[in-house]
């Protein structure tokens, strides 16, 4: 696969890799087979600072002109009670840096990090997860990063997935996605996990396992008509209006069961044609306003409130927040895209990403097959007005 990203392919490939799994390595030691409690949010924290400070100190390293717009900061790891979490971070990235890709052209990308010697200090990785606090924007080149994105998949032991795209000028040109618990083959739900995709615009979509370097192209379904379609929802009733997709789906004939999953996964899962329509529907517009104020005041003039939204967005989800972010819909759109399909938000609008760290010039998101994608947001539109009479 020849592209003009091939460097940075290659980059994105390795590091996305060395994230997922460290990812699943949190999974076994941190959490287990049997999940972890509501409340408990300390192995996705860990697994979210170790992913990102990875990633970050490859980019870095290759790129080092380049910003990122990461998901996290070290601030909330500066407070005592988060001294195990801290040291439970720096141990595992270290680990991550002696551990070895199971494809040596991938490992080789990791040698101008490895080359710096020995284990990183406490302070060298905090400095490094801090890299990632880019606001984004139209000019030059960003690197969108969600560690882990679907922090309940994650904990249940669902779907998650790694997620890094690469913007130039605010448009998504790469994306790289992780699967860790997503079947290589979905006609093997049993058979190996741990699925890559990857995209490059004009290039087409691809996915391969953790272990094999060898991309197989990916297409959406073709279908004779919408009834033989299925949605890809949320697991979680906070992150998409169930109730208003329930009515589209009647609209355009749909009788299929959702299939449903956290995470990015679900873009790719379109993306290879286990399911065919995504939507991402806001909940409640006016509750999120009130929220997303609350939220902007409090971390501007109480810096220490960021534990209190953190805690706030794990209790309710997207539900509180007025605008998506783009790291959560990067890298899925544009595989989606090359995959055959249109990604937009429920007007039919394009994805702006380049507004700086969310989609505040859009609402809501909805993927389908190019050939269908009008019909839905036609659908989408009537659903959404029959709910407000």
């Amino acid at each position: 696969m020849s592209n003009l990203y091939a460097q940075e392919q290659q980059v994105a490939i390795s590091a996305v890799l060395k994230a997922s799994l460290v990812a699943q390595k949190v999974q076994d030691q941190l959490i287990g087979s049997g999940g972890v409690q509501k409340k408990d949010k300390s192995p996705v924290t860990v697994g979210d600072y170790t992913s990102q400070a990875l990633i970050s100190s490859l980019l870095f390293a290759h790129f080092p002109s380049d910003q990122i717009v990461g998901e996290e900061d070290s601030s909330e790891l500066q407070t005592p009670e988060n001294s195990t979490t801290k040291a439970n971070i720096v141990r595992l990235a270290n680990e991550a840096l002696s551990d070895v890709l199971p494809v040596a052209q991938e490992e080789a990308a990791w040698a101008p990090v490895k080359a710096q010697g020995g284990d990183k200090s406490e302070k060298e990785w905090l400095e490094i997860i801090d890299r990632g606090n880019s606001t984004g924007g139209k000019e030059g080149r960003h690197w969108a990063l969600d560690p882990i994105d679907g922090t309940k998949g994650f904990l249940r032991g669902g779907q998650y997935a790694v997620c890094l795209g690469l913007l130039k000028d605010g448009e998504v040109v790469l994306g790289v996605m992780g699967c860790p618990n997503l079947p290589v083959d979905p006609k093997q739900p049993e058979g190996e996990k741990g699925a890559l995709f990857v995209a490059v615009k004009g290039q087409g979509a691809f996915q391969r396992s953790f272990t094999s370097p060898t991309l197989t192209p990916i297409r959406m379904a073709s279908l004779p008509s919408l009834s033989a379609a299925s949605f890809c929802e949320s697991v979680e009733a906070g992150h998409s209006d169930h109730g208003t997709n329930a009515r589209i789906a009647a609209l355009l004939g749909i009788t299929k069961d959702s299939v449903r999953m956290d995470s990015q996964a679900k873009y790719c899962s379109i993306a290879r044609g286990d399911g065919d329509i995504y939507l991402r529907l806001p909940v409640s517009e006016t509750y999120e306003e009130k929220i997303w104020v609350c939220f902007a005041l409090l971390y501007s003039r109480f810096p220490f409130a960021i534990r209190a939204c953190r805690a706030l967005d794990d209790a309710y989800g997207s539900s509180l927040r007025v605008h998506a972010h783009a790291q959560d819909h990067s890298s899925g759109s544009l595989l989606v895209a090359e995959a055959g399909g249109i990604v937009s938000d429920m007007h039919g609008k394009p994805l702006d990403f380049s507004l700086g760290r969310t989609l505040k010039g859009n609402k809501g998101v909805v993927a389908a097959h190019r050939d269908w994608h009008a019909k839905v947001i036609e659908a989408v539109k009537q659903a959404v007005e029959e709910s407000k009479q």
